[in-house]
């Protein structure tokens, strides 16, 4: 207490409401180390992060390479900021984000997600693209939503934003490989060259493998060896810079990944609880189906920016192009309940399905202008322009009969948007900034089904609608298609107060949308369509830098409502996959960041997100699963039991999430030794939107631990790396339509790394 006291009044105040434990450990007289100034681009310019006013939270330098370093892909991510979680039933391919408990599950490939992934400023629409690796990167920002006005529409519940690392003017460049347990290895480099006084390149490239450590005790199934991959990644970029009034960035870049699909592991969840079944063994599966996983991506990126005195002229032109197909057992065993052999446990009937998307492309478009006049008064504004076009193809398969293929389904789907958008900024005193944006958003989605058939025992017997027109005849309307059109207005407000040049106070309100999303009918359902959801959020928080720049803090707490949200009633016994909106969700919490040298050799991140989030809908109901303990009251309509959801938590909503980051280092020999742990924790979660027993993830808490060495004045470091230390097994997912069947986490891995920069 006598560190507090002694601090200015409004120091004192902010830490007294941020509640920081310990403060007199960095108390330090004369410190000798200071925390470095972040700069983020949450507002579409450069700023500290502390003048920003919103949640936002970085990633960046070290803390990447260590995630990388094991062969994580995106999904390492999650819970390594608050209030973030990332989780697929993909596995590499396909990952779904999730801030502040609001994000999607849909798992197929023309959904929509309310968190939008920016690369190098070009958005990522469509989910497999969000998956494209996080490699040579100057920052990861996580912005929390909505981002209606700068961002547009598909950000109501906030924005991740990669930014990579750009060339510079001289020639440099790192390389790394890493050698782990499961025959994982992780090459990763990157080198700049200039190529003139006026044009600079760099290539940046990864290659991240693990072999198949998971067999197929089933000995006739198709796949006998399970889990390995090869994930492979490259971008190129060209800098041009002719004076000081106008450059040039353009970026290519590539993916090819080959490797298994996710493996769902059928009965693994005891009945009447959420643990692991006795003699669970996560080396064994048991398919007569085949898995696979193949996934190509290319794109490119021309950024130009012209100062033009009074303002700045920002041009963005992105292209993206997918190709990729994805198989897997989805029963999670093999045979059938009505043959002689099955298992493990009770496979009801068969299930082997496989999607893909032949075709894709998207280009993106946006002008951008902002003042650059010095004084009280700042501006920006723009136009944006998004065009989208893909097919998705649906396969089935008879596991029974050797896996030959008894339905097919392809879709074309495409989607304009436009936009006009701008932003204002007032210094409306020296110590009080006011900002406002607002956006006009369009959005045009068309859809059509272009071939359907299907000779399995489900549709043909007991439904009788094997081809295209007949699907169609199932349809209210007759009609395959849908054409949705939206329009939305998005606003923000907020204010900077600064207490002085140490702690600035923030509050902030603002909307967001997310265009209607549609689903194609199909063998077990339908064709749905979901309008469009609106968000309003409102916030308020502190950001300070204390005790000599050695320690830094942001808090913020917020309250959200979201109108006519958009909901994936995923699966159930009747495997459907439905779209609908629920008259309204809440969510409402706090999100704490914290870095600070707690001595000069020990520097601590701590991170703390709280989501309490509700469905508020007192009439909707779900169907609900085949063979789990439903905890929600229940209705019964046309025959079949459903799940009434009102005041469910959102699924995949983790109410608590917390980060860690120790790292210890001190002078040896000349060079730095170090040791670096960090720790993720989330509380459980619900898979689905009705509230059962087995489909409830427990809580979960995985660690890593990295010792290393660096030397030669930072050129280079050895390291000894480790990732889920206490080999935690936990249930990540689950499927729900067949059995018990769940997914798990990643395993254990141990291994070491050499980097050299040069």
């Amino acid at each position: 207490m006598r560190a507090l006291k002694q601090l200015p009044p409004h120091h004192a105040v902010a830490l007294a409401i941020l509640a920081l434990p310990q403060a007199g450990a960095w108390a330090q007289s004369a410190p000798s180390t200071q925390l470095q100034t972040i700069t983020v681009t949450a507002e579409r310019r450069e700023e500290s992060i502390k003048d920003v006013p919103n949640s936002v939270s970085t990633l960046a330098g070290e803390f990447l390479d260590v995630l990388n370093t094991s062969g994580q892909d995106v999904r390492g991510l999650s819970g390594r900021v608050p209030s973030l979680n990332i989780e697929s039933s993909f596995g590499r391919a396909f990952p779904r984000f999730y801030i502040r408990g609001y994000g999607n599950t849909d798992f197929r490939l023309n959904a929509s997600q309310p968190v939008s992934l920016v690369y190098d400023d070009v958005v990522q629409e469509n989910p497999i693209l969000k998956g494209f690796p996080a490699f040579d990167l100057e920052q990861i920002e996580v912005a929390r939503g909505p981002q209606g006005t700068l961002f547009g529409r598909n950000t109501p519940a906030g924005v991740v934003k990669f930014d990579s690392v750009k060339p510079g003017k001289k020639l440099e460049g790192y390389g790394s490989i890493g050698i782990g347990t499961l025959g994982t290895t992780n090459l990763e480099g990157a080198m700049t060259v200039p190529l003139s006084p006026t044009v600079s390149a760099r290539l940046s490239v990864l290659d991240q493998r693990r072999s198949d450590w998971v067999d197929n005790e089933f000995d006739a199934g198709p796949t006998q060896e399970l889990e390995g991959y090869r994930d492979s990644a490259l971008r190129a970029q060209l800098l041009v810079e002719p004076g000081k009034d106008f450059s040039a960035l353009f970026k290519l870049h590539a993916r090819d990944l080959d490797g298994s699909a996710r493996l769902f592991r059928a009965n693994i969840i005891e009945p009447g609880s959420n643990d692991l079944v006795d003699g669970f063994d996560r080396e064994k599966v048991f398919y007569d189906g085949k898995n696979e996983s193949k996934l190509q991506t290319l794109g490119g990126s021309a950024r130009l920016k012209w100062n033009l005195g009074a303002v700045t002229l920002h041009s963005i032109t992105g292209y993206e192009s997918l190709d990729t197909f994805n198989r897997g057992d989805i029963d999670g065993g093999f045979g059938a309940a009505f043959l002689p052999s099955s298992g493990p446990g009770v496979i009801p009937f068969a299930s082997e399905t496989a999607d893909g998307i032949p075709k894709h492309r998207q280009l993106t478009q946006e002008f951008r202008v902002e003042s650059n006049a010095a004084g009280a008064f700042g501006w920006q504004a723009g136009v944006y322009f998004f065009d989208e076009d893909y097919e998705v193809e649906s396969f089935s398969y008879d596991s029974l009969a050797g896996g030959t293929q008894d339905g097919y389904q392809r879709i074309r789907q495409s989607n304009d948007a436009s936009a006009l958008f701008g932003a204002v900024t007032w210094q409306a005193t020296p110590a009080l900034q006011l900002r406002g944006g607002l956006r006009f958003s369009r959005d045009e989605k068309k859809l059509d089904v272009l071939e359907y058939t299907n000779s399995g025992f489900v549709p043909c017997v007991l439904l009788g609608k094997c081809t295209l027109d007949e699907l169609a005849a199932q349809e209210p309307d007759g009609n395959l298609s849908a054409r949705p059109k939206d329009s939305k207005t998005n606003w923000d407000l907020s204010a900077v107060y600064a207490l002085d040049k140490d702690v600035n106070l923030f509050a902030r309100a603002a909307t967001g949308f997310r265009a209607s999303s549609i689903q194609s009918a199909g063998a077990f359902n339908g064709k749905s369509v979901a309008g469009p959801e609106n968000n309003t959020s409102f916030e308020v928080g502190a950001k300070a830098d204390l005790f000599d720049k050695r320690a830094r803090v942001s808090f913020s707490a917020f309250r959200y409502t979201v109108k006519d949200l958009q909901l994936t009633a995923v699966g159930g016994a009747a495997n459907a996959n439905i779209l609908l909106n629920a008259e309204k969700a809440t969510g409402q919490g706090f999100e704490l960041d914290l870095t600070a040298y707690l001595t000069d050799n020990i520097l601590m991140t701590l991170g703390v997100g709280y989501n309490d989030t509700e469905i508020k809908d007192p009439g909707l109901a779900v169907a609900v699963c085949a063979a789990c303990t439903v905890t929600d009251p229940t209705t019964v309509i046309n025959g079949g039991t459903f799940a009434l959801i009102d005041g469910n938590p959102l699924p995949q909503a983790p109410k608590v999430t917390a980060n860690l980051v120790l790292r210890y280092g001190r002078e040896i020999a000349g060079g730095d030794f170090y040791v670096l742990t960090d720790w993720a924790y989330r509380s459980k979660v619900n898979f689905f939107l009705y509230e059962s027993t087995e489909f409830t993830g427990k809580a979960s808490l995985e660690g890593g631990l990295r010792v290393g060495y660096i030397w030669g004045n930072g050129k280079y470091e050895a390291a000894i790396y480790g990732r889920n230390i206490t080999d935690t097994v936990r249930i990540v997912g689950g499927i729900d339509f067949n059995n018990l069947t769940g997914f798990i986490n990643e395993p254990r891995t141990w291994g070491v790394q050499f980097k050299a920069l040069f």
